[in-house]
């Protein structure tokens, strides 16, 4: 029988190992370097606003906009970085001109990069970003020209910032709701607010969930927090700086939470707006629901991510149905439509200048495994909401998906949106300044084709 010292004895040797056992579980939990890095990128001058395809002067601001930067490094050394911008967009040649400096600088692949941006529409425009849209003068287009080199030297200062801090860190997802956005191809905005306050359900597929990533450093302080969700921000459309409802969300949970960062990246929003909207108290409630959402998340219990870590990167061409032609483009050259007339007339130029048009369009599509339990996805453009309920089913729930990464492409329609048509499915790329009115109809087939292989090439056997 055993004597009650020696039963003490082994309770405290037990509550020793317990202990010893715990500690383990946390150092190998913290098996990430994670470093943040962040830059004001609100402007100094008169760049106009964009979005809208108007004149639009800025007149003040409720608050900064910001470029945040996320570096992770796994235990052999690969590294990836995302930056998060309050921009509407980045243009192919920002990405090119980020992408190289990078490369030079921290001698990061193009996979190992991933340029995303909230697509805010009170944020200012970019060189080369929607090339026809705005009626920019002179001064404008030295003014967008100024603002956006600044804009590229933050953001390299930014990723600086993030590789020379980085610290040891235990990542933690997990997934949570948030249900103001609203399919805006089936649901006349007019008639929302009051189907909302009847109890009518809306129409139309939609994607309400929240990703939450928690960067926690030692003793579990939260260092930051990336999260996303579907949906266009354009609840305002005035002449002040605003990071929409997703700047207003990341107000809150740095307020929150001081010592940490707040990172937004839309998901597939293409075709999601926040209805009602243009208040300022709308915009304001939007945050709000969307940050309680990821304190929701942070609150509750979250998935650890385990190590190791795996990028890929591919350009795929996405074809065009039909090129422009002189004879198409003449009457739209002298019609009414300021934006087409713009984009026809500079189309018209290149022809005359002997230009040969591409008949496809290289489109940036990215994966990275962060672990075993996190796929994260990005592709370019204004992907629809498709997308991302796809490649959930198809590649599993730990699958997020960024829908607005890397270049500004134009609306990329699912094969349901393409053959319904409409806005973003439709002869628009005329918007994007594109020799071409609309994609071909295996636009879908082409991208999830590319996803499929950056998928399957960071999945193989680590």
């Amino acid at each position: 029988m055993r004597t009650l010292p020696s039963i003490a004895h082994s309770l405290i040797a037990f509550a020793l190992a317990a202990a010893t056992f715990c500690d383990r579980a946390d150092g190998q939990e913290m098996n990430w370097q994670v470093g943040i890095g962040r830059r004001v990128i609100t402007p100094e001058t008169q760049v106009w606003l964009a979005g809208y395809g108007s004149k639009r002067a800025p007149d003040g601001k409720i608050h900064d906009l910001w470029v945040k930067v996320l570096a992770l490094r796994a235990s052999d050394g690969k590294r990836v970085v995302m930056a998060t911008t309050d921009h509407m967009g980045m243009s192919k040649t920002i990405y090119e001109s980020l992408y190289a400096k990078l490369n030079r600088r921290f001698s990061l692949d193009r996979s190992e990069f991933m340029l995303t941006f909230s697509h805010n529409h009170c944020g200012p425009v970019l060189k080369d970003d929607l090339v026809d849209y705005y009626p920019l003068d002179d001064e404008q287009r030295r003014l967008v020209a100024e603002y956006s080199d600044w804009m590229e030297d933050q953001v390299v200062e930014a990723v600086a910032e993030a590789l020379d801090n980085l610290q040891p860190a235990q990542l933690l997802k997990g997934e949570g709701k948030c249900t103001f956005a609203v399919n805006r191809r089936d649901n006349r905005e007019a008639e929302v607010p009051k189907m909302l306050a009847e109890g009518t359900p809306l129409k139309g597929v939609v994607d309400h969930y929240v990703p939450v990533l928690a960067v926690k450093g030692e003793g579990g302080k939260l260092l930051g927090v990336l999260f996303g969700y579907a949906c266009h921000p354009t609840t305002l459309s005035f002449t002040t700086w605003c990071g929409d409802y997703p700047g207003f969300a990341q107000v809150n949970l740095e307020a929150k939470h001081p010592d940490a960062s707040a990172l937004f990246f839309n998901a597939c929003g293409g075709d999601q707006n926040p209805i009602p909207r243009r208040k300022v108290e709308l915009c304001e409630q939007y945050g709000k629901m969307l940050s309680d959402a990821v304190e929701e998340v942070l609150a509750g219990t979250m998935q650890p991510v385990s190590g190791g870590l795996r990028s890929a990167f591919e350009f795929v061409d996405l074809a065009y149905e039909e090129l422009v032609t002189r004879e198409k483009l003449l009457p739209i050259a002298n019609g009414g439509r300021a934006l087409q007339a713009r984009w026809a007339k500079r189309m018209l130029k290149k022809i005359d200048d002997g230009v040969t048009f591409p008949t496809s369009y290289p489109y940036p599509v990215q994966a990275w495994q962060i672990g075993d339990e996190l796929l994260l996805i990005g592709i370019g453009g204004e992907a629809v909401v498709d997308y991302s309920l796809r490649f959930k089913r198809e590649f599993g729930p730990t699958t997020w998906v960024c829908g607005y990464a890397n270049d500004m492409a134009a609306y990329i329609p699912s094969r349901r949106v393409w053959e319904e048509g409409g806005y973003e499915g439709g002869p628009h790329l005329d918007e994007y300044g594109r020799p071409a009115w609309r994609w071909a109809p295996d636009v879908e087939d082409r991208v999830a084709g590319a996803v499929h292989r950056v998928v399957q090439s960071v999945r193989q056997v680590r």
